[in-house]
């Protein structure tokens, strides 16, 4: 199974070429970092991680802007893959968007995974001009738009929320048809349908959070019927699972076997931000347990 690790990088964790240069040397498959673009000072919604009254954690407001960093990361490594966990696709413009992430996997090598999401937090998305009821289809429709833009030479899409005549735009990625995409939704809280589904209708990949086995294969055998309804390959696509860090060698490999039969392609353990500030060999208990 590949092991990838998921961080919550701020301005006062490490840096991300240190980090990287850290993944690699360990042996992970991939590195991967969150994505918030501004946390309302006084949000109405309630932390989605948290217990009922929990605040959004201060770090959150911390996070650095995931393509910068990963471009930091891909410039001093050489096979570790690089990843978003999740971007918030309907925060940015389409456009810009597909040319950021065009220009980081042609420039790596065509190391770079496109985790993907909708958002949770509806203050940051009105912040930021997004109607929150609407954000997935929107998210998919944008999705498709950078599609064409990496795949054809010269690209033009007409939608509901982003239109463009034919235009070029360079460099292409490196991957082909493009970087893999995977839906970023689904967790042990509520239903997995609409993540599903959006999974079968444009990605290559699903990447839900703090699932059980047990649960992630039930999903998967929902994940499978809705491909054959599409006349999708359901073999094709990559299933990976973030959940949290702390855990024995013992049960790390016992989980990792559980999710494995389950159907999981990837585990992606995650480390917060407050987890550098409390320990600084956090990255290397974590590959001892997953890896050692």
């Amino acid at each position: 199974m590949k092991v990838g690790l998921n961080m919550q990088l701020t301005d006062t964790t490490p840096h991300p070429m240190d980090i990287a240069r850290e993944c690699e040397a360990w042996g992970f498959e991939s590195m991967f970092v969150n994505e918030h673009m501004v946390v309302p000072v006084n949000p109405k919604a309630a932390y989605h991680y948290g217990r009922p009254g929990d605040p959004i954690p201060e770090y959150y407001a911390h996070f650095p802007e995931p393509f910068i960093a990963l471009a930091m990361a891909a410039a001093v490594t050489k096979k570790i893959k690089i990843g978003t966990c999740i971007s918030l696709v309907p925060e940015h413009e389409p456009i810009a968007l597909a040319k950021e992430i065009g220009t980081l996997d042609f420039l790596s090598g065509g190391r770079f995974i496109f985790g993907v999401g909708g958002g949770w937090l509806r203050d940051e998305s009105e912040v930021m001009g997004v109607d929150f009821r609407r954000r997935w289809p929107m998210t998919i429709e944008y999705l498709r738009a950078m599609k064409e833009l990496w795949t054809k030479r010269e690209a033009s899409f007409h939608g509901e929320f982003v239109s463009f005549p034919p235009v070029r735009c360079y460099p292409k990625p490196a991957q082909k048809p493009h970087p893999p995409i995977h839906i970023g939704a689904g967790d042990h809280k509520g239903p997995c349908e609409r993540a599903l589904r959006n999974t079968v209708a444009v990605a290559d990949g699903w990447m839900p959070t703090l699932m059980s086995p047990e649960r992630m294969a039930r999903e998967l055998v929902t994940l499978r019927r809705m491909c054959q309804e599409a006349g999708r390959d359901f073999n094709s696509l990559e299933i990976s699972i973030a959940l949290g860090w702390q855990y024995t060698k013992a049960e790390a490999r016992n989980l990792m076997k559980e999710y494995e039969a389950a159907g999981v392609h990837r585990i992606i353990p995650t480390i917060g931000a407050s987890g550098f500030e409390d320990d600084a060999k956090i990255v290397a208990k974590v590959a001892e347990a997953f890896l050692g």
